[in-house]
């Protein structure tokens, strides 16, 4: 399937695709396993994910990884999610550079580890420069978050008189949040069957399509990539137009 992609015109992919990955704990307990085993068991997933995007020259993928409410899971469960994300960080990024895949955490980092924080800080240093797939990571993250941290920088330039209040719109809002250097995602992907966003991006998704699947985040492969991608090739972005003002090809 992924042959029929590579012969895709490029139009018809996505510039930037965001995805929640979700189902580890669940697929997980379906093999009775603990939890945990889940999420490293998703590891295998990303570097699948990752590898894909790059071949297929997608601009900019956005993974979300740990939000600001997963806190709230049991703190053996959290640990365990923190110290994977370290290792894989540290683990992944000599080949992450090697593919010219520029690093970004996205997300309230004060609140991590300091040893995590040091290590997203290498990695971005090293890969700040490579012009290949724009991977984002999220972690600490939420769509509500990311408003308001824009919106008290705001307030803080209006005081500072760096900028008017007159000047606020949605362009200038947009240039305070996170990801504010690449495109909307165009495709937005949801593991395990849910139907939900979960405060993820909430102001950059405001035109994505949606694409849920009920695969399991360990079990999304090249192909679950594949089907996503002919789905959103089927769609017609209107972007609240009417067919006839954007033209009659998918995706004008």
């Amino acid at each position: 399937m992924t042959d029929v992609i590579g012969s895709m015109a490029a139009n018809l992919l996505p510039k930037h695709i965001a995805i929640v990955m979700d189902g580890n704990g669940r697929w997980a307990q379906k093999r009775l396993l603990p939890r945990v085993a889940g999420h490293h068991k998703g590891v295998e997933a990303v570097r699948l994910v990752v590898q894909y995007c790059v071949e297929k020259q997608i601009e900019a993928l956005t993974l979300f990884a740990f939000s600001s409410e997963n806190w709230q899971r049991p703190t053996y469960e959290v640990k365990t999610l923190m110290s994977l994300l370290h290792r894989v960080l540290s683990a992944e990024i000599k080949e992450l550079h090697a593919n010219n895949v520029r690093l970004t955490v996205i997300g309230n980092i004060s609140a991590l580890a300091m040893s995590l924080r040091k290590a997203i800080i290498k990695a971005q240093e090293l890969t700040k420069n490579n012009d290949g797939l724009k991977l984002n990571i999220a972690i600490n993250y939420s769509g509500k978050w990311d408003l308001t941290q824009a919106m008290q920088r705001i307030a803080r330039d209006v005081v500072q008189g760096t900028i008017d209040s007159q000047q606020i719109n949605q362009e200038l809002i947009s240039e305070y949040l996170m990801l504010s250097d690449i495109v909307a995602p165009d495709l937005f992907i949801r593991t395990s069957g849910e139907q939900r966003i979960s405060n993820f991006l909430l102001w950059q998704l405001a035109y994505t399509e949606l694409y849920f699947t009920n695969t399991l985040w360990p079990d999304f492969n090249d192909n679950s990539m594949t089907e996503a991608l002919h789905w959103y090739a089927a769609r017609q972005r209107r972007f609240g137009m009417v067919l006839q003002e954007v033209g009659t090809s998918v995706n004008a």
